[in-house]
This record gives structure tokens, sequence and C-alpha cells, in this order.
């Protein structure tokens, strides 16, 4: 008997709703159907008075999935398909992603398609498509704290009242490198959609090897965003004597101190996306953020009444 799963957002009783459809239409035709909230894959914060608080990557997987199972559906928005890919890349379970939610920049399709897309799924009418992912540990002497799987970007920035922040970075074998500024966000290419092009970083697309360093705010003309091949490990050592704090996928971290270090390198695990067409990238992003869209020319003259 086949496989397959069903992760969506609890909070939103559309998504719950469609859940239950989806269940009783796959057992009807003969699956096995497993059931999940995207909860699971949220991150939670080390405490400052035991800091020590970090669940292995490959522990968060959800009961019942498994390398056996052939695909998922998750039902939600970013946030949920962010969390999912966290509960389901160690066993490289390919996800339909389904917009409940608003933006919907990692989603294939919506509740209105959700019919013919699971059509399609059924019989085998579908492309893979991976993203690189990336693995975050913060590290204190030879104790690792804290690690998580990370699709869109890590961020490590200060507190609020607190001043500007120095971090001293090396990536590879090259040199370290100081940076003043509010934060760091190191970024995958499907990341550079996110929090990194609010910060002034470029979009890249998703095929290219490379990740992306932007500063946050920084108190130089000089610092702008560096592309790097994924190749390189990077390694954050915060130069301030105030605490800062890292978040992972805009989700949950933990708070950095002056003898800790963030070490961020391209993870041996994928997001693979279930995609109902070809992927068209530009089309991705004239819908969801504008880009490309035609230039109309205004009138030359106005002529008034």
């Amino acid at each position: 008997m086949p496989k397959a799963g069903i992760i969506y957002n609890d909070i939103k009783p559309v998504a719950c709703r469609t859940a239950e459809e989806i269940r009783d239409k796959l057992v009807a035709c003969g699956w096995e159907v497993c059931l999940a909230t995207g909860a699971g894959g949220i991150l939670g914060y080390s405490d400052p008075q035991g800091p020590v608080c970090h669940m292995p990557i490959e522990y968060l997987n959800p009961p019942g999935f498994d390398r056996d199972m052939v695909f998922a559906i998750v039902l939600g928005g970013d946030g949920t398909v962010l969390s999912a890919f966290r509960q389901v890349a160690p066993y490289g379970i390919p996800l339909l992603t389904v917009n409940t939610g608003h933006m919907g920049f990692l989603t294939e399709t919506y509740l209105n398609q959700l019919p013919q897309a699971l059509e399609g799924i059924l019989a085998n009418e579908y492309e893979l498509e991976e993203r690189a992912m990336l693995l975050v540990q913060v590290h204190r002497g030879d104790t690792m704290l804290w690690e998580a799987l990370c699709l869109n970007e890590m961020v490590i920035h200060r507190e609020p009242l607190t001043s500007m922040c120095h971090f001293e970075v090396k990536i590879g074998k090259h040199a370290p490198v100081d940076i003043a500024a509010d934060g760091l966000i190191v970024s995958t290419p499907t990341g550079s959609t996110a929090y990194s092009l609010s910060a002034g970083g470029p979009v890249v697309t998703p095929g290219v090897p490379v990740l992306q360093l932007v500063p946050i705010c920084p108190h130089s003309l000089a610092s702008r965003a560096l592309v790097f091949a994924d190749t390189e490990c990077v390694t954050i050592f915060p130069a301030t004597p105030n605490r800062m704090v890292m978040v992972v996928d805009g989700n949950g971290g933990c708070f950095v101190f002056p003898d800790d270090r963030v070490r961020i390198e391209r993870s041996r695990y994928h997001a693979r996306f279930i995609r109902l067409r070809p992927p068209e990238f530009f089309h991705l992003l004239r819908e969801k953020l504008g880009w490309g869209l035609p230039h109309v020319a205004k009138p030359t003259s106005v002529e008034l009444p």
C-alpha cells in the first residue's frame, strides 16, 4: 500500500478541513495517509540559563513519515512550508505546497486548483525541483548548543535597545573580515526573495550554487551583499560585549553570546518541491513581487477641461 502524508496549519480552519478531505480521498484510492501539523517543525529558543537545548534535526520528522512515503501535501502559507521541510527533508520526501495563506511565494498551487493537482500527482504527472538548504549550528567551545535546517536564511542581529554590533566573518579559507552592522543575513537562493531582498540583497535564481551574506543596516558604504560559492562554510564570531539573537527562517533560534560562534554550511539534505508544470522563476517574481512588469508610459500633456 503506497503511503502519503499531509502537513497542515492547524490554526486555519480551512487547512484542517481540507486535510481531512484529502485524507479521505487518498484512503478511498488505496493509500495509507499520515497527518501532522506544521507545529512539529517550529524551532524553539535555547534558554540563556541552560543553553544546551536543541533537538537533532533528524528527530523532527512526524510519526509515520519515513523514506517509504511517496509524497506529502502541505496546507498553509510560507511559514508552514518552511516548517514542513525541516520535518521531512532528512527523509527526502517531496512536498506539494498548497497556499492557504497570503503571499505564498513558496507554494505551488491554490486550494481551488487542488483537485486537478491531486489527480496529476496520482498519475505521476509532475516534476521534482531540489532546493539547497543550510545547516546552522551554534557552538561554545567544543559544545554544540543548537542546530537547525534552514531553507531561507539565518539572521543574527542585535537585541532591542543595544548598540550596533561588530561581527568577524570567516568564509571558507579566506581571511576574516570585520563588519559593523545591526545584523547579518546568510541566505540561500530560495531565501534571496525573502528577508535578504528587503535588506538590499540581490535576487538569485534557485539553481545557482551560491550563498549570500547581507549586512543589515551596515555602518559603512563598503559593506554590501556578497555572493559566494555554497561549498564554502561560513563562521560568524560576535565581536561585541552584548548578547545577540539568532533567528532561522523567521521562526526560532537562540541567543548568541560573545564566546559563541555560529557555523553555517550547505546541508546534505535538500528541499524537494513537487512541480505540476516546469518551474518558471521569472513568472513567479512577476506574479508575487511585480518584477519585470511592462512599463506604461505617461502622457506628455494633459488637456484640462
